[in-house]
């Protein structure tokens, strides 16, 4: 191979917050290239935020990665005891989703001509997991305790069926159902909870829309997960891409 053949490494920007080890940042950057080495398209952009917080918390360390793979965003986000093994999760979390979105054939940022997405797709159905009804705190601490990027339940207060989710920025945030002035908003976070992860609320309802009309929007977007209102049920609800491949509807637990 020539010297014109070869691709320049592309630029990895660090940002730390708390106390993070000195030598977190040259270690994130290195485990994030090697796993953009595989990347067969350009990537425009990447960005790491490290955190770190009190010894009292449960999993401290947080790792974040935002990539920008020839116009499509791929993130990951993880928390870990310590920052080594955050970042150890992260670019086995990051190779992972790099890999999907390369499976999912989006080379030019959509479909392939004359495709039809989403169609005969194998649907999983399965119920949220933990009580039927819960607070948005709760939920937030039962989606960081089974380690997902999201968790689908009922709010306690308003019953409304509603989704807590990190939000790319190092906290979480709350989408709901319905986002009219009846849903009362959620109260702040209690002092148990990882500090500096604040709970933003979206005012934006959740679409209505089919199954079907959800997978298209999964596939065509690229989107981690696409929260709605299912018309066929009037009930909110989570469809996903499993780590093997297939879609996985989520229902409310009751």
């Amino acid at each position: 191979m020539n010297r014109s053949q070869i691709r320049p490494l592309p630029e990895v920007r660090v940002e730390v917050r708390g106390e993070v080890p000195g030598d977190a940042a040259e270690y994130a950057r290195t485990k994030v290239l090697a796993a953009l080495g595989k990347v067969g398209e350009p990537v425009l952009g990447t960005r790491v935020k490290l955190s770190q917080a009190g010894a009292s918390v449960r999993h401290p360390a947080h790792a974040q990665v935002n990539v920008d793979v020839n116009g499509r965003p791929v993130r990951a986000h993880v928390a870990a005891d310590t920052m080594p093994e955050a970042i150890d999760l992260l670019r086995d979390r990051l190779a992972g989703r790099l890999s999907r979105a390369h499976r999912r054939g989006h080379h030019g940022g959509g479909p392939r001509p004359g495709s039809r997405i989403g169609q005969g797709r194998r649907i999983v159905r399965r119920r949220a997991h933990g009580p039927a009804r819960m607070t948005p705190a709760q939920a937030v601490r039962r989606m960081e305790t089974l380690g997902y990027g999201f968790h689908l339940f009922t709010d306690a207060v308003s019953g409304v069926d509603s989704v807590v989710y990190r939000d790319g920025e190092g906290g979480h945030r709350l989408a709901r159902a319905r986002g009219d002035a009846s849903a009362p908003a959620p109260s702040d976070l209690p002092p148990t909870a990882p500090p500096a992860v604040p709970l933003g609320v979206s005012g934006i309802p959740a679409p209505r829309m089919g199954v079907e009309q959800a997978v298209w929007r999964l596939e065509a977007t690229g989107l981690p997960f696409v929260f709605f209102v299912d018309t066929a049920t009037e009930r909110g609800a989570l469809l996903h891409r499993r780590r093997d491949g297939l879609h996985e509807l989520i229902v409310p637990a009751e």
